[in-house]
């Protein structure tokens, strides 16, 4: 399974370099394919609950930055 995310920066907030580090932390690679910015690789099939909990700790590491997302898990 992957999780892709694509970013919207807002001016006033965090820079891209500063949020690509909070991401990477996470385990996201950057991705040039397909429209994301990055794409986290499970090595396996996630559950819903699993991708679910997975978006809350992309959400939580990002808080506050002034930075929007959207992610799509596909089964690979």
């Amino acid at each position: 399974m992957r999780t892709y995310l694509l970013l919207q920066l807002d001016s006033e907030g965090a820079a891209y370099s500063d949020i690509a580090e909070l991401l990477e932390d996470l385990g996201f690679q950057p991705h040039t394919e397909g429209g994301y910015d990055f794409v986290y690789e499970w090595g396996r099939e996630a559950t819903v609950l699993e991708s679910l909990e997975f978006a809350d700790r992309v959400q939580a590491a990002i808080r506050g930055q002034r930075t929007y997302f959207r992610v799509e898990s596909i089964e690979s």
